[in-house]
């Protein structure tokens, strides 16, 4: 296959790279090829942070910023995007940035290796928030900080840092001209379809199912935050790429019809803010889901059509009731999420077919809605058991319910047995606690490195009780209702 050359604009600089492999990672590029040897590699499964670096696209008149995991972000997925790394943030004089300078004077820094990762996250934090005028708190904080992890300094001269930036002389950057250098990239790549193009990114959707027609064996990617660890952990080779993320119509959050639309290429962060804002309970759901960095690469439709049994968007969106949307060139299809599985990492998908976007009704006035994570560390990792439930009651009989879990069963799964038990009965805690033998009689959940067989069946059991007492106004419960106190030194 041909190695096209990848164009991004770095220091106000258009960087071009040609013969660049399709498989060839973001930290690869910098460190072997540009010698930003800054950004460190250290899990190599974006889970650690010490990659971060920061990406930007325009957006409407002005440029979105994302901080994002480069050990597992294909190189080519830069493609007409704005890049920093920890080298591109002082000024020409020497001056320090916001962020590097809130590091230092809040000794923020001990070894050292994570804080590059560290500082990328508060630079994207500075150009989203800040700039912007809004005030970054302890809790905003820890949550954009969740994906960067550290072993010396125990956090809190870190999110002090966070917070010292907005008080610190602003950068100078010249926004409009990166506009328009972006703009000037945007010359379509020869993507035409029937090429022989490693590494293909088609701009719509009749370019994308053609492609995908005439490449059936091509690896599908959006965020490449699973297929990344294939190339990183398992030392896969991917001669083809067919990138979903710059398809116009796959971009799109609509709202009409009864539903949320969510297109298949639209980024965790915005997908669960659009959910979190027509459902504001699921806010501390959607911060756990992984770090900043994954949410800004990875995409709701990679994370649906990968088949995880443990991936935590397919337990909410079965218990929303929600439907996937599939396409090629021979047509459309929609079907219910729960029926997309057909075995462990195996969906209905044919060959020649793209998730194309996920339609979530609108929540209805009864709704009562939970969604619960339970992993070995609060922030950034991985359920053992994940568990969502939607109940709608008249008076004290449950008129309609769905539930759906992870972690459980080859496949995210609908739970059927616990839903026919609850149906038409009367809301009480004997109905619960039936609910509850349900859930552990229909699951048979294994045993691994995150949680024994037994463990996870009585979670299932207990996440109903715990339904049952949020239902009856009881809170207090977990974590998540517990606020930062800052102590003033």
């Amino acid at each position: 296959m041909e190695k096209q050359t990848i164009r991004f604009i770095r220091r106000g600089e258009l960087i071009k790279l040609g013969n660049v492999p399709p498989d060839r990672t973001l930290l690869e590029v910098l460190r072997e090829d540009l010698g930003a040897c800054g950004t460190k590699e250290g899990c190599g499964e974006g889970d650690c942070g010490a990659c971060t670096v920061v990406i930007a696209e325009t957006e409407g008149a002005g440029l979105r910023y994302r901080a994002i995991n480069s050990c597992i972000r294909l190189a080519h997925s830069v493609d007409g995007l704005a890049l920093w790394t920890v080298e591109d943030l002082a000024q020409a004089d020497g001056t320090l940035h916001p962020a590097q300078e809130a590091m230092v004077q809040c000794h923020g820094s001990q070894c050292g290796f994570c804080t590059p990762g560290f500082v990328m996250s508060l630079f994207g934090m500075y150009q989203n928030h800040v700039r912007a005028g809004r005030e970054i708190t302890r809790e905003r904080a820890q949550a954009d900080l969740s994906g960067n992890l550290c072993r010396c300094t125990g956090y809190r001269p870190i999110l002090e840092a966070a917070q010292r930036m907005a008080h610190l002389p602003a950068p100078q950057m010249d926004e409009p001209a990166l506009v328009a250098q972006l703009a000037a990239l945007r010359a379509p790549a020869p993507t035409a379809s029937g090429s022989d193009l490693g590494y293909q990114m088609p701009a719509t959707l009749p370019e994308l199912l053609a492609q995908r027609r005439d490449h059936p064996h091509a690896q599908l990617v959006a965020g490449c935050t699973d297929v990344g660890l294939w190339v990183t952990k398992q030392h896969r080779r991917l001669p083809q790429v067919l990138d979903v993320t710059r398809v116009h119509e796959l971009r799109q959050i609509e709202t009409g019809q009864g539903h949320l639309s969510i297109g298949a290429a639209v980024p965790l962060s915005d997908a669960f803010a659009a959910l979190v804002a027509q459902r504001p309970g699921l806010a501390a759901f959607a911060e756990r889901f992984a770090g900043l960095p994954v949410r800004n690469s990875g995409t709701l439709g990679g994370n649906v059509a990968n088949g995880s049994p443990i991936g935590d968007s397919m337990p909410l969106l079965i218990a929303l009731d929600t439907r996937i949307v599939l396409a090629s060139t021979r047509g459309a299809r929609s079907l219910p999420l729960e029926d997309f599985y057909t075995g462990y990492r195996q969906t209905a998908l044919a060959a020649d077919e793209v998730v194309v976007r996920l339609d979530v009704p609108l929540p209805a006035p009864d709704e009562f809605l939970r969604a619960y994570k339970i992993s070995k560390r609060y922030d950034d990792d991985i359920s053992a058991v994940c568990l969502a439930i939607r109940m709608h009651r008249q008076g004290p009989t449950v008129t309609g319910v769905r539930i759906g879990a992870g972690g459980v069963a080859a496949t995210p799964a609908r739970a059927h047995q616990a839903e026919a038990v609850l149906e038409g009965r009367s809301w009480s805690e004997a109905a619960a606690e039936a609910a509850a033998a349900a859930l552990r009689t229909q699951f048979q959940p294994i045993s691994d490195m995150r949680a024994s067989a037994a463990y996870r069946r009585e979670v299932l059991g207990n996440l109903m009780r715990r339904f049952w007492l949020e239902s009856q106004g009881v809170s207090d419960l977990n974590l998540e209702r517990y606020a930062l106190v800052q102590v003033a030194p």
